[in-house]
């Protein structure tokens, strides 16, 4: 047929009849018609539709009506579907396909809209240009339908694997209880589980107790699960009977347990499923998952609550077990390490033990502190390798051995000694190390050896931390089987208001890091942290054990010597100088002279500056250690300054006369200038050279210390003698000057 619409004898009349093959059987296209298919063929030049009678019954038009244009056709389908298949049909001749496929909706004359399919093959010329299009047409309606359904059934498959998937994952992280609740509740937890609201109950003796109330969950669940296991309500019913309850609204909920009528009003859900919580055939509570939306609880939605209550209760069960082991070791530890810490005199201690977060939490890391004779304390941090219920009674009868040898007087190299003998008697194969220290808090001394351990970090009162260098041995255990059981002592001064820190590992490790990265934050913490011993171990464990994600067990110990700020009368500072640091006498200068201004003596910060200086380089040029400088005011009877420096040499200095073109020897004519008094006192195993800067009493005039005031020399003094040798193995770390 033609686009000018004439009729011809060809035209379908309305018996239109299907031939069959003469041998009786069923043509090619009786059966597409039967299967509502038809055929049809384009010819472009010609601009012609030709379309058999099932074709014509798929677009809804009456087969006894003549074959219809293109135009026809298209014009039957509504705008939308009209465009979508003109664009589908001109992107594949300008495309050069030789085929296309599309599926689009045909309005039909009772209102209702078929899906129809055409499959097309454009046949070109050599050329290649389109002369005619064949192909089939057919209703799709079943097709397009049960597909939807079965994308809708996809839809919801995929739904429930997600929230199984989602579940799962976020439970298999939880170690504790404490952890499944946090994965049901905390961000996220509804969403994975589908539900608007959370009701989490275990049972303890007779009754629930609810662990866990999220989202949409009545209030009042948590009181009626504390009345006990009652069957007239649903939770409780459903953990005694081990059978699930699936409610489709509150109305249906009241009928079947009367007795919550009275808490109607707490109820803001219309679907609820109360599940029990099962585990190796044990009922270890119930879940209950409420919803805002109507649910009806098919099959698959009965299943996948079921499938989650089954999660949970594995998850819980594990948690449950974990607590309990943890609670067991937590009591083994506690019996390991020292019930209670003594106060100490002159100062302040604080220690502490953390667990770390896996396995049965048992570790070998200790601390301790042992009064001793003398008003002296022995502090000692370590750890034994392992982390098991071994490794805790290894280092249960080290850490009594340990104490029972610093008890008995000796120095710190010995009990290192004596404690590592003991370990290498033990039947273990365990090494540990140790770091222990012999604290004098009225002189500040401190004694200290380590084997295969951290040394100590001390603060001082100005806010930095150093790390003095601290000889150590061997670990514990390893030092006797290799016969060198040598363990230098470092001596250390602890100046008023400073505070020294030991640690364990666990502080400073962080998986897959520098150890000395570690260090390194464990210092700026020192630093920044507060100023006494129970804050600061808090603000340490806070900020670095949390930190490195608690994967190690720690031992920390913080002793603070008490601060001697003087009175507001008479202020007293002490800044510890070590030998090692570039910028400490610099510091020291203008520490004294900010103290003076602060104190309103600045008068005096010339001359109190100028004997800093000289009394400091000598100590850390002829000496192999630092300086504990003091300055004090002394209001009576005339207000001046005392300026002390403190060292560990024993030998005194003495008054030399340097010739014109000598460059050291003016020390003591340079104080004799510029003190009104001046001395010299031993102080422990070495002295403390000092002066009074200021006006002299009355009677200065009578004292022989005070000499006429020759010219300043212009040289710092320095000492002919020489620091007396220290004892083998032992390192000076505050040590003296000679003036």
């Amino acid at each position: 047929m033609t686009d000018n619409d004439r009729e011809s004898d060809s035209d379908v009349s309305p018996s239109v009849q299907i031939e069959r093959p003469h041998n009786g059987e069923t043509g090619t296209a009786e059966r597409l018609a039967l299967n509502r298919t038809g055929s049809f063929e384009w010819d472009l030049d010609a601009r012609t539709l030709d379309i058999d009678v099932a074709g014509l019954l798929v677009f809804g038009m009456d087969p006894r009506t003549r074959s219809p244009r293109p135009r026809d056709l298209i014009n039957r389908l509504e705008p939308a579907e009209r465009t979508r298949l003109e664009l589908t049909f001109d992107d594949a001749i300008a495309t050069g396909r030789n085929s296309y496929s599309i599926h689009f909706q045909v309005p039909l004359a009772d209102g209702t809209h078929q899906w129809t399919h055409i499959q097309a093959r454009i046949l070109r010329g050599d050329d290649g240009r389109a002369h005619r299009v064949i192909g089939v047409v057919r209703d799709a309606t079943a097709e397009v339908t049960h597909s939807a359904f079965v994308l809708e059934m996809e839809k919801r498959r995929q739904r429930q694997t997600s929230i199984v998937e989602r579940t799962t994952s976020a439970l298999s992280r939880a170690v504790t209880v404490d952890d499944v609740t946090a994965a049901l509740t905390g961000p996220g937890g509804m969403a994975r589980l589908g539900a608007d609201g959370l009701a989490l109950a275990v049972v303890e003796n007779t009754a629930l107790n609810v662990i866990a109330l999220s989202g949409n969950a009545p209030e009042s669940i948590t009181e009626i699960a504390s009345a006990g296991l009652d069957p007239r309500f649903p939770l409780a019913d459903t953990v005694l009977t081990g059978r699930p309850r699936f409610l489709t609204s509150v109305a249906t909920l009241v009928r079947r347990y009367p007795a919550l009528e009275p808490y109607m009003d707490d109820m803001h859900f219309r679907a609820a499923a109360y599940l029990p919580l099962v585990a190796q055939a044990r009922s270890l509570g119930g879940l209950a998952l409420f919803y805002r939306e109507h649910t009806t609880f098919n099959a698959d939605e009965r299943n996948l609550c079921l499938g989650l209550s089954a999660i949970v209760a594995q998850s819980l069960q594990r948690a449950t077990l974990f607590d309990e082991e943890r609670e067991f070791a937590t009591g083994l530890q506690s019996a390991m390490l020292p019930r209670r810490i003594q106060e100490i005199e002159g100062g302040e201690i604080a220690v502490r033990y953390h667990a770390a977060w896996s396995g049965r939490q048992v570790g070998g890391d200790w601390y301790d502190v042992i009064a001793l004779p003398k008003h002296r304390y022995g502090i000692v941090v370590g750890d034994v390798e392992g982390h098991d219920t071994h490794a805790a009674a290894i280092m249960g009868q080290l850490r009594i051995a340990l104490r029972a040898y610093a008890a008995e007087g000796h120095p710190p190299a010995t009990v290192l000694a004596r404690a590592s003998r003991f370990l290498s008697e033990l039947d273990t194969d365990r090494f540990a190390t140790c770091t222990y220290a012999q604290v004098d808090l009225p002189s500040g001394t401190v004694r200290v050896v380590r084997g295969g351990h951290f040394g100590p970090l001390i603060r001082h009162a100005d806010g930095r931390v150093g790390s003095p260098h601290v000889r150590g041995g061997l670990p514990l255990g390893i030092s006797t089987d290799f016969e060198d059981e040598e363990y230098p002592e470092t001596r250390l001064d602890l100046v008023p208001g400073e505070t020294l820190v030991l640690y364990t590992d666990g502080l400073v490790e962080e998986p897959g890091a520098d150890i000395d990265d570690g260090v390194s934050a464990l210092i700026q913490e020192v630093s920044a942290g507060p100023t006494h011993a129970q804050e600061l171990a808090d603000h340490l464990s806070d900020r670095l054990w949390e930190r490195w994600g608690a994967g190690d067990d720690v031992a920390l110990l913080v002793l603070r010597r008490s601060p001697d700020p003087g009175s507001p009368r008479a202020p007293r500072l002490h800044q510890y100088i070590h030998q090692a640091d570039p910028e400490g006498l610099s510091d020291a200068r203008t520490i004294v002279r900010q103290a003076l201004e602060d104190w309103n003596m600045a008068e005096l910060a010339d001359d109190a500056e100028l004997v800093t200086g000289e009394l400091l380089v000598n100590v850390l040029l002829h000496t192999e250690g630092g300086a504990v400088l003091t300055l004090e005011v002394l209001p009576e009877p005339v207000r001046r300054v005392r300026l002390s420096v403190q060292d560990r040499s024993s030998v005194w200095p003495r008054r030399r006369s340097p010739g014109e073109t000598a460059t050291s020897g003016r020390g003591l004519l340079l104080l004799d200038a510029v003190a009104a008094r001046w001395g010299i006192e031993p102080h422990g195993e070495g002295k403390a050279v000092w002066c009074e800067i200021g006006p002299s009493p009355r009677s200065a005039s009578a004292s022989p210390a005070r000499r006429s005031k020759p010219q300043p020399a212009a040289m710092p003094v320095e000492s002919a003698q020489t620091e007396e040798p220290e004892a083998p193995g032992a390192r000076t770390e505050s040590a003296g000057e000679e003036c």
